[in-house]
């Protein structure tokens, strides 16, 4: 095992530059950490000498990740599903008897989708809702006095840029995340004064399991990767990028290919082009 974490902490302190003296025993967070996004997160912050909360609904996978970081031991697990309101709570009661604060927050846990607006139920899209907005913000409300109770925090939400700028075959997964960068947006105004910070992160195409378990129409998974998703930037270097963000305190950080980011920026300067854009690329 410890021939595992050496490798592990070589690897991760290659690959990030970021200023760790800002993570440094910092008490993180993870929601979504059992793979892709929220497990390159891990990696990175926990070999900057983050103190991890690790949540998600697979158990095993946790074990797995908490075991490949640095310093694995100090790390907590703490699996859940993040739409139980009543396990949401007895975590962070778990958190404040185990460790007694909470610096950041990341939201990454979601679920994306795969399914045309005709073709999607209502109820598949009240559970895109649940997920990617819902449940997201009454975790964190849950999560703020913690936050807040040493001057201030940090949280994290990572939204999409499907939720800038729309696209085919995400109808709901768009409409969630948008509603989530703005509700952000509206968290970030009315805490400002109390020290609170809030970053909103917004990935293109990143290499991980995501379109495997994207909803359908009738909310079964689509189970295979995408042509997109396959072609994508890795979930490593998505992290390097996002934890070096954060640490600068970026709040509006958009991380993607240079299609992504051309339409993150038309969408801000001209809609009717993003439209035209959007209509003219494969997303599948």
């Amino acid at each position: 095992m410890a021939s595992l974490h050496s490798a592990a902490h070589n690897t991760a302190i290659k690959n990030t530059v970021i200023n760790n003296t800002v993570v440094y025993n910092k008490v993180i967070w993870i929601t979504g950490a059992s793979g892709g996004i929220g497990e390159a997160l891990a990696n990175k912050l926990a070999a900057a000498g983050a103190i991890l909360i690790l949540s998600a609904r697979r158990e095993t996978e946790l074990t797995r990740v908490r075991d490949s970081l640095v310093n694995a031991q100090q790390h907590l697990l703490l699996p859940l599903d993040i739409t139980d309101t009543a396990a949401v709570a007895a975590a962070l009661a778990t958190i404040k008897q185990q460790i007694g604060r909470l610096d950041w927050l990341i939201n990454n846990a979601g679920i994306s989708q795969r399914s045309l607006i005709m073709d999607t139920t209502l109820e598949t899209e009240r559970k895109l809702f649940e997920v990617d907005y819902f449940a997201q913000i009454n975790l964190t409300r849950q999560a703020l006095p913690l936050l807040l109770a040493d001057d201030g925090g940090k949280v994290v939400f990572v939204s999409s840029v499907a939720g800038l700028v729309g696209t085919q075959y995400r109808g709901s997964y768009s409409a969630a995340k948008a509603a989530l960068h703005l509700w952000a947006n509206s968290l970030r105004a009315e805490l400002f004064d109390q020290g609170l910070q809030v970053a909103t992160i917004f990935p293109g195409f990143v290499n991980t399991d995501v379109s495997r378990n994207a909803l359908t129409g009738d909310g079964s998974a689509l189970g295979k990767m995408d042509n997109a998703q396959a072609n994508a930037m890795s979930a490593d270097k998505f992290a390097e990028k996002a934890v070096k963000a954060l640490t600068k305190d970026k709040n509006y950080i958009v991380i993607g290919g240079i299609k992504e980011r051309l339409g993150a920026i038309v969408s801000r300067l001209s809609p009717n082009l993003l439209y035209k854009m959007v209509r003219n690329t494969k997303v599948r």
